[in-house]
This record gives structure tokens, sequence and C-alpha cells, in this order.
């Protein structure tokens, strides 16, 4: 599950606190980052804002996931992080598939974008298995892409 972060939860990162609903690991350093540029922003919950990972077993929050918005000729870009403790179980999988059919599904988008380090053969698979497919890379980050199909094609 995919929901957005809270000023309490904000707060709690950016004071180095631990919430209940939260997996052990988390937040991982990516987290932190991201709750802090969150916590700058004005306090709107925007519809196409960062997202918290939500584990549905245990309702625990085991990552994050989000866009780089507002499109730039009809594209976005995501990235997102898991703790740990809940790689290779699909969690991310889950999630980046729910967040490029969002994407998808938003009026100006044709095409989202996200890139993973070549280093990094768990989060090329997610990339992969979200229905992202390779575009390039740079010898260092691999670059992936999907498109919205042409109306009456799907």
């Amino acid at each position: 599950m995919l929901r957005p972060w809270t000023d309490t939860e904000l707060a709690a990162v950016g004071g180095d606190l631990r919430a209940p609903h939260w997996a052990d690991d988390f937040p991982a350093d990516g987290d932190r980052v991201i709750a802090g540029l969150l916590a700058e922003q004005a306090p709107t919950v925007d519809p196409f804002g960062h997202r918290q990972i939500v584990e549905r077993t245990t309702g625990l929050v085991v990552g994050s996931i989000g866009f780089g918005w507002p499109p730039m000729d009809g594209a976005v870009e995501f990235g997102y992080g898991v703790v740990p403790s809940r790689r290779g179980r699909g969690v991310a999988t889950e999630a980046a598939r729910a967040l490029v059919a969002f994407a998808l599904a938003a009026p100006g988008v044709r095409e989202v974008r996200a890139s993973a380090e070549l280093t990094n053969p768990a989060s090329l698979r997610v990339l992969l298995k979200a229905g992202l497919r390779r575009t390039g890379d740079d010898g260092t980050v691999a670059h992936f892409s999907t498109t919205r199909p042409a109306p009456g094609i799907g």
C-alpha cells in the first residue's frame, strides 16, 4: 500500500525519533533525505507527491517511493527505496507497478522513467518487473522507460 507522509512522521524523522508503525530499519538514509525535503515544502498533500510503502501483512512502513513532479515534456521520473529487512519480497515491484499505473493515467503524462545503478541487479529487476524497458546506460546507471499506450491499443 502507498500512503502520504504525515507532518508528524516528517517531524519524527527530522527529530531522529521512532514511530511504532515503522519497520525496525525504517527510515533508511534515502528516506531521511526525502523526509527533509518534504518537511521544507508546503504542508499540503500532493496527489503526485512522495509516498510511504506500507507492507500489507504487517501494516509497517518499509520504504518510500515518489515522482519528480511536475511532468517535463510529458515525462515523469520516479525513485524508491525499501529497507534491507524487506528486500526480495516483491514489495518494491508492487509499489513501482502501482506508481507507474497511476502516473500513466494522470493528465499530461505520456512517459514514466526510472534509473538504477548497474551494481544493483535487484533494482534493475524491479524496474523490468514493473513494466519498464531498459533504454540504455551510461556505464554506471541504467535508464528505463515506459509509455502510455496509444488510444485504442492496449
